[in-house]
């Protein structure tokens, strides 16, 4: 507000139900408005590509650094209730009689996710992997440094993209891997990682076979 105080907008008891989980708007609105520089917000759920997605519509003193303010609710907030889309607007639209006009909101699209610097894949794995991420989130120009979270992934589709490497690069790695390693170019280190492991073992189990087979 124009004397620098934050506000609330929206219903405390407004609840939408994204991947089988209920989610409070106001609680997830209550916390956006704890990150500095936030004066206003409304968080919606909207369809994208025949999914529901959380986006959250934010007036700030000055342009927000997203990333920042996504990490900043992952450690106030459980994963679900983190919104996957964030959009900057000068102000809110209001009707005739004062309120948010929320059909007015502009609608959620791949402009919306956060993305960094763009940097192409330098190497055969980082390019088979970015191929395997716009497969599985349905976006395009995907670059190294970019974050599977932020580029609107989530568990279900963090399940389906473990299964397309493990396929693809002929390896085994864990979903807990996975989520230590969140940004492409640490995902295709790790991918190389545990390929070259395999060939140590491939290599130490034939050297065996051949001691053996010498010691017979």
């Amino acid at each position: 507000q124009s004397d620098g105080s934050i506000a609330y907008l929206g219903r405390i008891d407004n609840q939408v139900k994204i991947r089988g989980n209920r989610i409070e708007l106001g609680e997830v609105e209550t916390a956006i408005l704890e990150f500095d520089t936030i004066q206003q917000v409304v968080v919606m759920a909207q369809e994208l590509k025949s999914e529901k997605v959380l986006g959250a519509y934010i007036v700030s003193e000055k342009p927000v650094d997203k990333s920042a303010l996504r990490s900043f609710l992952q450690g106030r907030l459980p994963d679900y209730m983190v919104p996957g889309f964030y959009i900057e607007i000068p102000h809110f639209p209001l009707t005739s009689s004062g309120k948010i006009d929320r059909k007015a909101l502009p609608s959620i699209s791949e402009n919306s996710i956060i993305k960094k610097e763009y940097i192409a894949p330098r190497n055969e794995t980082e390019e088979k992997l970015v191929q395997i991420w716009q497969k599985v989130l349905e976006v395009e120009s995907i670059g190294v440094l970019d974050s599977f979270f932020e580029l609107g992934g989530h568990s279900l589709k963090a399940m389906k993209l473990i299964g397309l490497i493990n396929t693809e690069f002929e390896i085994k790695i864990a979903i807990n891997d996975l989520f230590k390693n969140i940004i492409l170019e640490d995902q295709a280190a790790l991918i190389e990682n545990v390929t070259l492991m395999y060939v140590f073992d491939e290599e130490d189990n034939k050297n065996n076979i051949e001691t053996e087979i010498f010691s017979i």
